[in-house]
Formats: structure tokens, sequence, C-alpha cells
């Protein structure tokens, strides 16, 4: 798996921990692929990964993090900072997601699938993805908190942070079945709807 890039990227130690994830993440995505997710053990993942079990733990806390995980979540998060304040905050998702998704290679996008297939096949990691769902959720409402200058537990900033999920979403699960959806446009799509107040009469 390719690291995702950003433009701007962050420092040289933040960038070392980036590769030592996607490297551990790359391996575990690969060994289970080819054992199965019961038959990969942690041990196995450290040493193909190069690092020790204890190294491991300090980035996933257990097997199922490693494959939930979105790697994507700092980026996006990274770009939305970067869009000018006077956007509205779905606008400036909308652009924070065509920044990091328009560039996607081909192995990137067979990845987001693979992972994303792995994730819904397995009890265990279907669980695991919805606390990173969460997280990410959460991730979202701090930083509308920040955009808009408003408490972290303001209700519709938790709506609108929902919101950003599901559209996320919806535009991700057509890539679980084909091959050939197009993530971005999807993405481009949700968005739109989410900016018109998704008038369901006239849909």
């Amino acid at each position: 798996m390719s690291e995702p890039q950003a433009a701007d990227k962050p420092g040289l130690r933040e960038r070392k921990k980036a590769r030592t994830r996607a490297a551990i993440q790359e391996h575990a995505l690969r060994l289970i692929r080819e054992q199965g997710y019961e038959a990969t053990t942690v041990e196995q993942i450290a040493e193909a990964a190069e690092v020790s079990p204890s190294t491991f733990f300090r980035y996933f806390p257990t097997k199922e993090d490693v494959v939930a995980y979105d790697a994507w979540d700092p980026l996006v998060l990274q770009a939305w900072r970067a869009q000018p304040p006077e956007l509205g905050p779905i606008e400036a998702m909308r652009n924070a997601m065509r920044a990091v998704f328009g560039g996607l290679t081909p192995e990137q996008k067979t990845e987001m699938m693979s992972r994303g297939q792995l994730l819904f096949s397995e009890p265990e990691l279907r669980n695991a993805a919805f606390g990173e769902l969460m997280r990410s959720a959460q991730l979202i409402v701090d930083e509308l908190a920040l955009r808009l200058g408003r408490p972290t537990d303001d209700f519709e900033l938790r709506v609108l942070a929902g919101s950003f999920m599901g559209a996320f979403l919806a535009a991700m699960l057509p890539l679980l079945s084909d091959p050939d959806a197009d993530f971005l446009e999807l993405a481009d799509r949700a968005m739109d709807l989410l900016e018109r107040g998704i008038a369901f009469s006239s849909l």
C-alpha cells in the first residue's frame, strides 16, 4: 500500500511514524488476505513489517485496529484546515476530499476496496470499524468546533459531523462491489446533497 500523500507534508518525525504505521497495516492486510483473519497473528504482522510486537502495539492497540484504521482521515483533516476560513464547512470539506482523493492511484483505490471488503466480512472487524467511525466523527466535531467557534458538545456540530460520515460511507460502499465505481464523483454528489439540504420530496 503506497503511503497517502497530502499537499502540505507534516514534519519528518510525523512522516516517519506515518510510514511505519502504513507499513504495518500494509503487511497486515496482505497476510490476512493470504492466510485469513483468524490465522494471522500480531507476531507475524510485526515480523513482516520488521518491527517488534511492542512497536505494533504502540501504533495499533489490537489486531482489529490495524485493519480498521483509516489512514486517509488525518490527510482529509489537514486539507480541510487549509481551506479559506470564509468557506462554509461543507464546501471546505468538498475541496478537502477533492485534494486528497483526486489523485488516487489504481493501487490505492484497490487497497481501499480490499480493506472495506475485509472490514465487512468479519464480525470482530465490523465492531472495530464502528469504533473507527465514531473516532472519525469526533475528530470532525473537534475540527468544526475550531472552524466555527462553537463548543464541542454543540448538537448541530454532531449532526453535521454525522452527515459527513454518512456521505463518506455512501460514496465508499459502491467500491466494495464495483471496482470501477468513482469514489470522488460519488463523494462530490454526496456533498451536493448535503449542501442542498436533501429535499426528499424532490428525490
